[in-house]
């Protein structure tokens, strides 16, 4: 059986099995993805050249957009490499690199959006102190709290899934690497211990 040091690049799911259905898949990814480039990318433009819009809200509106267009840009491209080009197969550093990157946009999305509904909040049901609980400075260092959390997440969960034995294959049952479909080539002790702290770092913002 493969270990982790043997395995070169994962299989991934195929989308489709005839050809046809494989481009239809390219078209719809496609579409999804450049939607998601302009909407993102416009609401970033918006907020950046609109001077009215330099608030507390706003500024973290500008960093969920970012991260939106990282997270979508981790994953969709390399599926609609393989779906117009019929294969499966995902390098295992492009592989690594995936799950750094998705772990590290999806984690600081997840505390970015803590921080947001905090803003309602102050903003709702304390407005005189709204200036101060939220000014440039405290929104900046919320911001970068949240960027940092992201790093710190994906080097965890990375290192940790990667430095495991993959002794059960190297296919991944989705269209991109995750890590719960990685462990899955593992054995089950170390199995238990990444998901324990795979949970534990959601548990903790």
């Amino acid at each position: 059986m493969p270990t982790s040091s043997s395995i070169s690049e994962f299989l991934l799911l195929a989308l489709a099995d005839t050809r046809q259905l494989q481009l239809l898949h390219f078209w719809l990814l496609l579409g999804i993805y450049l939607a998601a480039l302009l909407g993102n990318g416009l609401i970033s433009t918006a907020v950046a050249c609109d001077h009215r819009l330099h608030t507390p809200m706003y500024f973290f509106l500008l960093n969920l957009a970012l991260l939106d267009l990282g997270c979508i840009s981790t994953t969709l491209p390399k599926a609609m490499a393989n779906a117009l080009w019929g294969t499966r197969a995902i390098s295992y550093t492009g592989c690594a690199a995936q799950v750094f990157f998705f772990v590290f946009f999806l984690s600081a999305e997840y505390c970015l959006l803590t921080m947001m509904s905090y803003d309602r909040y102050v903003a709702i049901c304390k407005p005189l102190h709204y200036g101060t609980l939220l000014g440039s400075r405290a929104c900046a260092t919320m911001a970068a709290a949240a960027w940092g959390n992201g790093i710190l997440n994906s080097l965890l969960h990375t290192a940790s899934t990667f430095s495991l034995p993959l002794c059960q294959g190297n296919a991944v049952d989705q269209f991109f690497c995750e890590i719960p479909q990685i462990l899955k080539s593992s054995s089950s002790p170390a199995l238990v211990v990444t998901s324990g702290s795979l949970v534990l770092s959601y548990l903790v913002p």
